[in-house]
């Protein structure tokens, strides 16, 4: 769905989820991590986008959500 700001605005999400599996050729121990990237459909300023409506109540749910999940992510990173 374009708006003002991007023609092309396709309001999805990505998430990839990387393993990764090592070895220590040396003591045999074997080590496992994974690695979690996330696109989200992005925060748009509503002045900019001209958006009104539907629209305009989709923007600013999804930029509400967002911030949500910015305050998650930032309390994780402090450990709370």
């Amino acid at each position: 769905a374009s708006n003002n700001v991007n023609e092309h605005s396709s309001r999805s999400h990505l998430v990839l989820s990387v393993r990764i599996l090592g070895k220590d050729r040396i003591t045999g121990t074997r080590k496992t991590g994974r690695l979690d990237l996330i696109d989200l459909a992005g925060s748009e300023r509503l002045k900019n986008t001209e958006a009104s409506g539907q629209r305009l109540k989709e923007a600013q749910h999804i930029n509400k959500s967002l911030s949500a999940l910015g305050d998650v992510v930032a309390a994780l990173g402090n450990g709370n």
